[in-house]
């Protein structure tokens, strides 16, 4: 949008307001009177973490728990930014979805978004079935949510704790994620005019805020950059990334598919033709792709439900001795 300032340019505090108001490239969020406030607790017992609950509005209980992780470059956004397409997802998949609110850089920098996520994961491994009536079944999110998601899954798997170490999650829904923070070619290889929704100078500016004054070394650390984790070591749940192809962070989703893969795990990419950063985002009719991405992501979901439902009876997801 021509004449919108970039958020490093005049701050974060005062894009996020830009934003809220519409006055960024995205459309303004628009919060549901179906969606509900609802704070979990984190390692900090002087701290609350803000979340955001959406059920289905069909009459029917939901049969499983989706932890939600917004994008916005660990900059923008907060729980509240996705309550459409979340009711969206609530509806046609008959899940009850969960947006995290963690903190948010330049003001927390890394590992605070890290850590809230890993109390959330933790709260709804220990608490889900007992709270909401069904257990925590699938991670996922946006840009920087889907960074964020993945590492989730990670440190559950990789915990000392058996119950979280043996939780597995029946699905991992990535969107156009940033799973690298030493950039990949399709970083620099995207074409520049018209300019991207999202493009190099964004993202490094992004992560200069989350991560100041980290070494190329250390942008490639599997705490940050989850593309070079050691996934042959981990039991992986089946995975959904997607992507569309006018966006610079392209080869990210393809990569993290494939090394999925190649560890062992099942993935399913989708490529959206002609589809910006952030598209899933917009309205339905507003972008074209927006209703085929919802469908695939429906279609992928109910999948893994109908699969678990058939192999265990009593529908206890959660794996959790």
């Amino acid at each position: 949008m021509a004449g919108i300032p970039r958020w490093y340019e005049i701050g974060a505090g005062p894009y996020r307001t830009l934003r809220r108001g519409g006055r960024s490239p995205l459309p303004a969020p628009i919060l549901l009177p179906s969606a509900r406030n609802f704070a979990l607790p984190s390692r900090d017992p002087q701290r609350n973490i803000p979340c955001r609950l959406l059920e289905p509005r069909t009459g029917k209980p939901p049969g499983a728990v989706f932890m939600h992780i917004h994008g916005g470059g660990w900059v923008l956004n907060d729980e509240d930014s996705s309550d459409v397409y979340l009711q969206t997802v609530a509806d046609t998949c008959g899940l009850l979805c969960l947006s995290v609110g963690y903190r948010l850089a330049p003001e927390f920098p890394f590992p605070a978004a890290t850590e809230d996520c890993y109390d959330v994961a933790e709260w709804l491994v220990d608490n889900s079935q007992a709270k909401f009536g069904c257990p925590l079944a699938f991670v996922g999110g946006e840009s920087a949510g889907a960074n964020l998601a993945v590492l989730t899954m990670l440190h559950l798997a990789h915990s000392s704790v058996v119950r979280y170490a043996n939780f597995r999650f029946l699905g991992l829904l990535g969107n156009f994620g940033t799973y690298s923070l030493q950039w990949l070619p399709s970083m620099k290889n995207f074409k520049k005019e018209p300019p991207l929704m999202l493009d190099e100078d964004v993202m490094t500016n992004f992560r200069e805020a989350y991560l100041p004054g980290l070494t190329a070394d250390e942008l490639i650390s599997p705490q940050v950059s989850p593309l070079f984790a050691d996934l042959a070591t981990v039991n992986l749940p089946p995975a959904f990334f997607t992507c569309g192809t006018e966006d610079c962070l392209l080869d990210d989703s393809v990569f993290m598919s494939v090394k999925w893969m190649m560890a062992g795990g099942e993935a399913i990419i989708r490529i959206y033709p002609g589809s910006p950063h952030g598209y899933l985002m917009f309205p339905e009719d507003a972008h074209e792709n927006v209703t085929i991405a919802l469908r695939d992501l429906q279609m992928f979901v109910r999948a893994k439900m109908a699969r678990e439902e058939k192999s265990t009876p009593s529908c206890d997801l959660q794996g959790v001795p």
